[in-house]
């Protein structure tokens, strides 16, 4: 915090602690000085509850002179006077980092079982995806989904289309450096009558029919523009991250009215890294996990 708000609140911290011992010395019970009075605060309640003006006992006022004691002692050994750390060093982050520390003691020591061992055999070893499980369920459930079916804008990771390759390492190196998908709008190069001839054109890819749009116009176009990233048969690129248009698996839906607005206004996606933060023994985990979710592969021997 800033010097001006730490020295406020030690300001404010002194003048509450020598306020409350200023009061409670104020109303202790002296010397020789009755228990009871026939004092009151002058407070009446249905006719005749009086409030009496009786001072503290005074073993009820010690103790709450030794919690004022208390506090004198908690904020010079803790930190509670602004930016002070307090002479035991004690703080929150520090005993975070040590409690985060320990912990990564005892998981890098449960990840060692399965060092040297690939994506692929990992996904066959059921201790391997119980961990990979517990991963996806804490870093990748929120877009994929608890099961991995994926939403719109996020992939479904349980089926065999894979916008970047769906190979072992491709996974991996997809969870470790993430991905970013940019399709650029293209109604100012193809116009309203050429995003309706495209659109026609794709939807013939996947075996259907477009309501509107001539598909013969569009293939041309379709050939000239699009076919550098989703290749003329439409199968896509793993390299670039173009989807395949011809298997009716589709990110953003694959209705005629969405198809027309990611040519019109294109689409992106993005997928954060998590190599640096995860490490290398969870991404292969988390990969195994993943390829444990879709069809079966058998692992290869290592040459």
């Amino acid at each position: 915090m800033s010097s001006g708000i730490s020295l406020f609140i030690v300001i404010a911290t002194i003048l509450n602690v020598v306020g409350a011992m200023w009061l409670l010395l104020a109303m202790r019970k002296r010397r020789g000085e009755s228990t009871t009075t026939s004092d009151t605060t002058g407070h009446v309640w249905d006719g005749d509850l009086r409030e009496y003006n009786n001072p503290l006992p005074r073993w009820w006022l010690w103790l709450f002179i030794l919690s004022t004691v208390f506090a004198v002692g908690y904020v010079i050994l803790y930190p509670g006077m602004g930016n002070a750390p307090g002479t035991l060093g004690w703080s929150q982050k520090s005993q975070f980092d040590a409690m985060q520390a320990e912990q990564e003691k005892k998981t890098q020591a449960m990840l060692a079982q399965f060092a040297g061992k690939s994506s692929l055999e990992l996904s066959q070893d059921a201790r391997a995806t119980a961990v990979g499980r517990n991963l996806f369920a804490n870093n990748c459930a929120a877009c994929h989904g608890s099961d991995g079916r994926g939403a719109p804008g996020f992939p479904n990771v349980t089926d065999a289309d894979w916008q970047w390759g769906g190979e072992p390492e491709n996974i991996e190196l997809t969870i470790r450096e993430g991905r970013t998908g940019i399709m650029t709008p293209w109604i100012d190069v193809l116009g309203l009558k050429g995003v309706d001839d495209v659109t026609a054109h794709v939807m013939t890819l996947s075996g259907r029919k477009a309501p509107t749009g001539d598909a013969t116009a569009g293939k041309t176009q379709y050939e000239t523009i699009c076919s550098a990233c989703h290749g003329v048969d439409g199968r896509g690129t793993h390299a670039l991250g173009a989807p395949n248009l011809t298997d009716n698996i589709w990110l953003h839906g694959g209705s005629a009215e969405k198809i027309r607005e990611t040519i019109v206004k294109g689409r992106q996606g993005m997928m954060p890294a998590q190599g640096e933060r995860m490490g290398e023994a969870r991404v292969r985990l988390l990969a195994a996990y993943v390829l444990s979710m879709g069809e079966p592969r058998v692992a290869q021997a290592s040459p």
